[in-house]
């Protein structure tokens, strides 16, 4: 049930966003198995260094407004992911993103996929991740009418 401040906000603009946003340090390694040791250096240059290499990313979330919703935000975020995520080897250290190449494309979706779980029933409605200050991935992509 709706309390009437949030009734309130949905009256005068819509659905209302919450949106948090937050910082963390890792680690990974582009390399494909279906690839050969040169072609993953083709593909994947620099990063493709046996030890890997590490960023800082930052993960900006947003969710419709619902109840509870800026506290499940903070509790998803603060938790378990970034208990997950901050200061590992995300090929290495990180057992739901094991079968993952850790482009920042298929990191942002198996970001969302993750915080979709832990925010129900609040709905997820967009993810930033940024490797980086220059480059970002957005989910989901806006559409262009």
């Amino acid at each position: 049930m709706q309390d009437a401040q949030t009734k309130e906000a949905e009256t005068r603009t819509g659905t209302v966003t919450v949106a948090r946003r937050m910082r963390f340090s890792a680690s990974h390694r582009l390399h494909s198995e279906g690839l050969d040791a040169e072609a993953n250096r083709r593909v994947y240059g620099k990063c493709n260094n046996p030890s890997g290499h590490g960023h800082d990313y930052e993960i900006e979330v947003e969710v419709e407004d619902g109840p509870g919703a800026d506290a499940a935000l903070e509790a998803a975020l603060k938790g378990s992911f970034e208990e997950s995520v901050d200061h590992k080897h995300l090929n290495l250290d990180v057992e739901w993103l094991a079968e993952v190449i850790p482009t920042a494309e298929l990191l942002a979706i198996r970001f969302w996929d993750y915080l979709e779980q832990e925010l129900n029933p609040c709905r997820l409605k967009r993810l930033r991740l940024y490797e980086g200050p220059r480059n970002w991935v957005e989910l989901p992509i806006p559409s262009r009418d």
